[in-house]
């Protein structure tokens, strides 16, 4: 027991230090940027893909003048192949706002009376208190009453262009493409990451394609650093307000 328990102390101090070693790296000194080497795109560049026509037909376009290669003054320089690049625009202004209101009221009143039976509420009269009577036995009042009102609003607006690579061509053509940036100012990192599926007759004729064409969009636009660091609660605050029921 005391064994498990040493172990498991191991791991919570490991997992400790590798979120400190994550905010080590801007200790000092600017965020670093992450390798572009590393990326998904950098991957994908390095693919050479299969020819696009066969020797005699290239042959034929490379005498053109008026040839459809994508080299020629009239080709077709979109992207369509892994390792292409495009420019993904991401252009949201959206508000949406919710109201509703319910409200629900009851009221009863009952009321019986035994004036007359048998002559009991006569003779029970004579042992209560002057001023009390039977004659209205039982006397019920009730109501009810219920309100609910809420609302809803929100209003987002977000405006960038980035470069997307396209890391993979499925099977029925669609294009999976991988974008990501990073802007540093100062101490501070700015992030953008975009991800998702197009497909190729989405993307214009400036070779770029609106963020509502990208299936599985995943926008993210965040950032790190010394800043980031004061606004977010310490890993302990984060804990408790998860354990703690209030």
């Amino acid at each position: 027991m005391h064994k498990k328990l040493t172990m498991t102390k191991m791991a919570l101090v490991g997992l400790a230090l590798l979120g400190a070693c994550a905010r080590l790296d801007h200790v000092g000194k600017a965020p670093t940027f992450t390798p572009a080497n590393e990326t998904p795109g950098h991957v994908a560049m390095l693919w050479q893909g299969l020819p696009v026509s066969s020797q005699p037909q290239r042959a034929v376009d490379e005498a053109s003048l008026w040839s459809g290669a994508r080299q020629s003054l009239l080709g077709d320089r979109r992207a369509i192949r892994k390792g292409d690049i495009l420019t993904v625009v991401i252009e949201i202004d959206e508000e949406a706002e919710i109201s509703n209101g319910t409200s629900r009221s009851r009221s009863g009143e009952e009321a019986m009376g035994v004036s007359n039976l048998l002559g009991v509420p006569q003779r029970l009269d004579e042992h209560l208190p002057d001023g009390a009577s039977m004659a209205t036995a039982v006397d019920l009042n009730s109501s009810s009453a219920s309100t609910g009102k809420g609302s809803v609003k929100r209003n987002e607006k977000l405006t960038l262009r980035v470069a997307a690579t396209i890391v993979d061509v499925l099977p029925n053509g669609v294009l999976a493409i991988n974008g990501s940036q990073e802007l540093r100012v100062n101490f501070e990192m700015r992030e953008l990451l975009v991800t998702g599926y197009v497909r190729p007759e989405d993307i214009s004729r400036q070779n770029e394609i609106t963020y509502d064409k990208i299936a599985s969009a995943r926008v993210s636009y965040g950032g790190r650093g010394q800043i980031t660091d004061v606004q977010q609660p310490r890993y302990g605050q984060q804990l408790l307000d998860v354990v703690l029921p209030f």
